[in-house]
């Protein structure tokens, strides 16, 4: 009985678990993207590593020194960029593998994709800078719960406003 309910849930395409697991997957792809993305800029176009970064050591990276105003504004540069390439990547994954496209027409649905990353991203800062000031929580754990609270967002957004669930 156990096996045959686990085999119909695996074989089940719309099934709600599966369809999360493969959110979760091309969300790893398109983490992976934004890393590479924020990197390949900052060392490349928009300097914002230090000779200390873990990138710049792992890969024996010469880089260009810059002065910590100059980085800062880099680094929102570098983000930016890094938001666009790997929200393009998780939009075109997610119309592959998990949703259905087409409740909207393609440019407005890239849109609102977008709209709801960009207002979870917001709402997941916020609630990591909450954690760090109302209670003292440190920068990985805040950094966990903005990426659990915005993964959260996007999936619902996504499945209920953006695609055919």
């Amino acid at each position: 009985m156990l096996m045959e309910s686990i085999k119909k849930i695996l074989l089940d395409k719309n099934h709600a678990g599966i369809q999360f697991l493969k959110y979760s997957m091309c969300g790893g792809f398109a983490f992976a993207a934004d890393v590479a993305a924020f990197f390949l800029v900052a060392w490349f176009f928009f300097p914002a590593l230090t000779e200390d970064d873990l990138f710049v050591r792992l890969f024996h990276l010469d880089i260009e020194p810059v002065s910590e105003s100059v980085r800062t504004i880099n680094f929102v540069i570098c983000s930016a960029f890094a938001f666009m390439a790997s929200n393009l990547v998780a939009y075109v994954l997610n119309v592959l593998f998990v949703f259905k496209a087409g409740k909207h027409g393609r440019w407005k649905e890239l849109g609102l994709f977008y709209l709801v990353s960009g207002i979870s991203i917001a709402i997941g800062t916020g609630v990591g800078a909450l954690l760090i000031n109302a209670f003292g929580l440190a920068t990985t754990y805040s950094y966990i719960a903005k990426a659990f609270s915005a993964t959260m967002i996007n999936y619902a957004g996504r499945k209920f406003f953006i695609f055919h669930g």
